[in-house]
């Protein structure tokens, strides 16, 4: 078995994959119309069809899983992040680990918790 994709709920599809393109530089591999998979295997799903699929309400800022990205040059991605999306909506700025990491967090458009860390 093999994991594929990682799904996430939005509420304006074309501003997430904006979005996800300016920060991360991921692109539309596939778009089928409030289903699209970018590059890197991130999937968004638009909300409508996703609280129809499960008859439950979405949870923005639920804290139970973050998007993981890898970036060296954290400091100019800190910058961008600011100069783009001066409204984004930060866990923690820039801050460093005692083990000598270098992380942001912060929630996407739709709640959707992010962290971009140095590699380790």
């Amino acid at each position: 078995m093999k994991l594929k994709n990682i799904l996430i709920v939005v509420k304006d599809i074309e501003k997430s994959k904006e979005f996800y393109h300016d920060l991360f530089g991921l692109d539309v591999v596939l778009d089928q119309g409030g289903n699209m998979i970018l590059t890197e295997g991130l999937v968004l799903q638009d909300e409508k069809i996703w609280r129809e699929f499960l008859g439950k309400p979405v949870i923005p800022e639920n804290n139970c899983c973050e998007l993981y990205f890898e970036e060296p040059n954290i400091e100019t991605f800190a910058e961008k992040l600011e100069a783009l999306y001066p409204s984004v909506q930060y866990v923690n700025r820039l801050t460093t680990h005692s083990w000598g990491q270098k992380v942001i967090r912060f929630y996407d458009p739709d709640g959707n918790l992010i962290e971009v860390g140095t590699p380790m």
